[in-house]
């Protein structure tokens, strides 16, 4: 009777443990980049919902007439000037706390009669221009 040799298939631990390190090192090299891409993307979404109240802005402004509506936009706070923008903003959720990217705030424009860009800046600092 012949023996037939059995030979164990598999990984041993020293291959098994070289492959961990070589997945251990990419992911310690791809994780810093994969979160300054996600950064990046919050900056550019802020800037993006921040032109977009401009624009709401200015068609709020066309709608109604700036006479009609400059003097009693100066008395309304953010919220309230959002809600009044609100209707000229596509797809826009209900509140200003929902439309802000996580991380900014964006101030509508406090003066119609000299109109200028919202005001963007990151939580806790200083406005940026965009």
């Amino acid at each position: 009777m012949k023996h037939i040799k059995t030979r164990n298939a598999g990984f041993s631990l020293v291959e098994v443990l070289a492959a961990v390190g070589i997945i251990g090192i990419i992911a310690f090299l791809a994780i810093p980049n994969i979160v300054a891409i996600k950064e990046d993307s919050e900056r550019q979404l802020a800037i993006t919902r921040a032109e977009g109240v401009n624009m709401g802005v200015a068609a709020y402004i066309q709608a109604n007439g700036r006479d009609a509506v400059a003097s009693d936009w100066s008395t309304k706070n953010a919220e309230q000037r959002y809600t009044l923008i609100r209707p000229y903003l596509s797809f826009a959720p209900t509140t200003l706390a929902e439309f802000q990217p996580a991380g900014y705030v964006i101030t509508p424009p406090t003066d119609l009669n000299n109109l200028v860009k919202s005001e963007l800046k990151v939580t806790g600092g200083a406005a940026f221009s965009y």
